[in-house]
């Protein structure tokens, strides 16, 4: 069996399960493929794909199969070595836009350097390397070595400045667009306000045209979901528009309440209700609507 992990990048990697499933059609592959997809949206006849599955289960795939293929990820890659395993390891890279920078190659060769697996460097050539792998003999791992605590310093250093930057940077986004989403709906209030119409008719005009606002630049720029499947985007739209709802009823209620109960005014009201929905949103977009289907 070869197990095949993703990781759990806020990142796609389709590249590389497209290139197995094409060795798999050409008979390259006849051994059964798992795949741990993460955050990568894919759909094949010829192997058995998971979003994401529990420690144990992942330990246990790593346990029961023959070769593990993998993207560069320190994580994943020291937990296969550790156990002896054979690995082969695929880089994502920029200009796929799979990765914010091309470091996966850096850890990828040296690993290679010190014989604890083999790089695919060419997604075209899957077969030969599984090949390669089937009689290669991976180094015993030994973390405890001068050269290895330095590399694995300087790795997971690396990676954790990633990391925060995606979370950062993700976080910066949506604020960024959640301003104006809040402008937009702010705005569309204040207007409606001016014609003299009942302040919750327009209070949910105003969210419609938010959320409208807001389903597109959560989408494209925000958590960077830009499948054009349309079964993925039937489903967020859906799970978008049910979870800003969801909000809405939130909204509606502290409306009621900042202004019936506690005699705010509405626009002090509008806009501290609009801080607390633009946290809820966030929330809900990120673990349940975006996060699997990016």
């Amino acid at each position: 069996m070869i197990f095949v992990t993703l990781g759990t990048q806020d990142k796609k990697f389709p590249r590389l399960l497209q290139a197995l499933d094409k060795a798999i059609e050409k008979g390259e592959i006849e051994e059964k493929v798992i795949v741990q997809a993460g955050n990568t949206k894919y759909e094949s006849e010829n192997m058995d794909i998971f979003d994401l599955i529990s420690p144990d289960e992942f330990n246990k795939y790593i346990d029961d199969c023959d070769i593990l293929i993998t993207h560069g990820g320190v994580g994943s890659i020291i937990t296969a070595v550790k156990k002896g395993k054979k690995v082969i390891a695929a880089a994502r890279l920029q200009k796929y836009k799979e990765h914010v920078n091309d470091h996966q190659k850096q850890i990828i060769k040296e690993f290679e350097k010190e014989g604890y697996l083999l790089e695919l460097k060419d997604f075209n050539q899957i077969g030969k390397t599984l090949n390669k792998a089937k009689k290669f003999k991976p180094k015993k791992f030994k973390s405890n070595t001068e050269n290895m605590i330095n590399l694995l310093d300087n790795l997971i250093e690396e990676d954790n400045h990633i990391s925060w930057y995606n979370k950062i940077k993700e976080i910066l986004w949506y604020g960024f667009f959640g301003v104006l989403t809040t402008l937009v709906n702010i705005i569309s209030f204040y207007l409606l306000d001016k014609t003299g119409m009942n302040v919750y008719i327009n209070n949910f005009i105003a969210w419609f045209l938010s959320v409208l606002f807001a389903f597109v630049t959560n989408k494209l720029f925000v958590f960077n979901s830009k499948s054009l499947d349309k079964k993925v985007i039937i489903k967020e739209i859906f799970s978008f528009f049910f979870f800003r709802i969801l909000s809405l009823g939130i909204d509606m209620a502290g409306m009621y309440i900042c202004i019936s109960l506690m005699n705010l005014g509405k626009m002090l009201s509008k806009v501290l209700m609009n801080v607390i929905v633009i946290v809820a949103n966030y929330v809900f977009s990120k673990i349940f609507i975006f996060k699997k289907n990016a």
